[in-house]
């Protein structure tokens, strides 16, 4: 399994009231070495594991936990 993707973000850049905003986009090519396939390649090697994962906790919780509520795996 490959490393979780890890973003370096500069505190200061997130700061309220900062004219600068987070470029997500450039992060996450950034954090895999400025190769863009590598980055789509990792965000759906994360969406994949957070179904998976959404997955796991919608079979363990019980309707009455989670008041009615089901998980939806896709965005609509």
């Amino acid at each position: 399994m490959p490393d979780q993707l890890a973003l370096q973000i500069d505190v200061a850049e997130c700061a309220p009231g900062s004219a600068q905003e987070v470029d997500l986009v450039e992060s996450v090519i950034t954090a895999c070495g400025g190769d863009p396939r590598a980055a789509v390649r990792e965000l759906l090697a994360d969406a994949d594991f957070l179904r998976d994962q959404l997955y796991t906790a919608s079979c363990l919780l019980s309707r009455g936990i989670g008041r009615g509520w089901t998980p939806k795996y896709e965005r609509v």
